[in-house]
């Protein structure tokens, strides 16, 4: 690989993160020698956000002393792996299913342009560089806001026929009976072990409930689970072991050679950790047992350099 320029793009519901990322050679790490961001002010509709997507490629495009190679972009929603359009996205983002999210930046910015799911890029980021670099498998599991997912095999996400695979967070557990997840379905793990899911655990009270308090989130009953909170360290304990089952339950259907732990709540502290842990071992068949539960080293950088990574191995198969 010839020195070069990627413009990466990080879509979420919040902000769009751009860099520039330089390749120097074969086996070097990338660097990200340019950054912005901007509020994706998502509920203004598809076609702005688009419009504020392609506003930050250019400008990470002019940072350049080179014409980049094409622009790598990993986004909310789900990305198809055809033509890098959105194929549907939530109420988080009104308007944003059916945008052509690569064609309209290809063609504003001149160059070539792949899109992914934004969990699928962090998972290529970290695969490639990051803390599961190496591996010849590991699954993925992004537990933040909402919760995220992505299988990774020889360097590949397996991105699936609608680049929805890897949507562990709404595998039904019993844990979560009676909890409405933010995708509107019943019963997801995710309802009870996402950041949000903690909240809606320590209230006994779904995102729908009228009496739900959005204001109580993971990070607060944490803090007062540390103070001691009796009421705190039960509903921590719960999430870490629920999420701690679901992951043992993974890891038997798919045998990864680790787990790649990553997003907000993994910084829930060691009663969380513990019941993770705990979880874990009740689930895993005795062979995954051993299994490396990992944590990610690349943080917000991750889904940046993903996106650029898939925007060359995107070159490279045409």
């Amino acid at each position: 690989m010839k020195p070069c320029n990627v413009v990466a793009i990080d879509l979420g519901g919040t902000k769009i993160a751009g860099a520039l990322v330089r390749y120097e050679s074969d086996g070097q790490a990338p660097v990200i020698v340019a950054r912005t961001a901007v509020p994706t002010n998502a509920q203004e509709g598809g076609e702005n956000v688009l419009a504020r997507v392609i506003s930050v490629a250019k400008e990470m495009a002019a940072a350049s002393d080179e014409q980049p190679v094409g622009v790598g972009i990993a986004a909310a929603g789900c990305i198809s792996p055809d033509d890098g359009s959105v194929l549907y996205a939530n109420e988080i983002m009104p308007g944003w299913t059916g945008q052509p999210l690569a064609a309209a930046t290809s063609q504003a910015l001149g160059v070539p342009a792949a899109a992914m799911g934004d969990v699928h890029g962090h998972a290529l980021g970290e695969t490639r560089w990051g803390g599961a670099k190496g591996l010849s498998s590991c699954l993925f599991v992004a537990a933040g806001t909402g919760m995220g997912g992505a299988y990774v095999v020889d360097g590949k996400v397996l991105r699936g026929a609608h680049g929805a695979a890897g949507h562990i967070g709404h595998t039904i557990h019993p844990a979560a009976s009676g909890f409405t997840c933010a995708c509107g379905g019943q019963d997801h793990v995710e309802a009870v072990t996402s950041g949000t899911g903690i909240g809606c655990l320590y209230q006994g009270a779904s995102l729908t409930n009228a009496d739900y308090d959005p204001a109580v989130t993971g990070a607060q009953v944490s803090e007062r689970a540390e103070q001691g909170e009796q009421k705190a360290v039960d509903a921590l304990k719960a999430a870490g072991f629920a999420l701690g089952q679901a992951m043992g339950s993974w890891a038997n259907i798919l045998d990864p050679a680790a787990i790649v732990l990553t997003g907000t709540v993994v910084n829930a502290g060691p009663l969380w950790r513990q019941a993770l842990n705990e979880g874990y071992a009740s689930q895993a068949m005795p062979p995954m047992r051993e299994t490396p539960i990992v944590a990610a080293t690349l943080g917000g950088d991750a889904p940046l350099i993903g996106a650029a990574e898939h925007l060359l191995d995107s070159l490279a198969e045409h």
